[in-house]
């Protein structure tokens, strides 16, 4: 196995960190259901919106009634040796209630417009409460760039 690339400065992981967010399209999106606690993990994609990431799913699916209902969700991003994991706070926005430039920007990105779709879409704004970032194990301290919903890197 080759060695490990030396660690990231925290300026560099952060610069790294916000690429992705900007560029990446797709991500793992995990939540529970309150009743049971069953986990419940799907890939949707999502739009950097340059504070928070904006989601759409059926309203029908379990993660949209899981999201309404708990507020609370986990989300990967990246690869497993170039990861960021956001654990965040999501509010449900009606496709009618979203600025259209945020909508507008979510279907360029994803390829994909809710609004055109016959079934009932929402929209969830997730705001990041805590954010890791790393990709090897010597990566692991400093790995938290968002903690309490503020970066820790200016």
């Amino acid at each position: 196995m080759p060695e490990a690339a030396a660690p990231r400065t925290a300026q560099q992981r952060k610069k790294d960190t916000l690429h992705r967010l900007e560029h990446d399209v797709d991500a793992w999106v995990s939540t529970a259901d309150l009743e049971t606690g069953a986990p419940y993990m799907v890939p949707l994609s999502f739009l950097w919106t340059g504070s928070s990431l904006l989601l759409a799913t059926a309203a029908s699916t379990p993660t949209a009634r899981n999201l309404s209902l708990s507020g609370t969700v986990r989300m990967g991003i990246g690869e497993t040796r170039d990861v960021i994991l956001v654990d965040g706070t999501a509010q449900p926005v009606r496709p009618a209630d979203l600025p259209p430039q945020e909508a507008d920007a979510f279907a360029a990105k994803t390829g994909f417009d809710p609004r055109e779709e016959a079934a009932p879409y929402l929209y969830f704004r997730v705001s990041p409460r805590r954010l890791q970032a790393w990709r090897e194990v010597n990566e692991f301290p400093g790995r938290d760039l968002i903690v309490d919903g503020r970066w820790t890197v200016a």
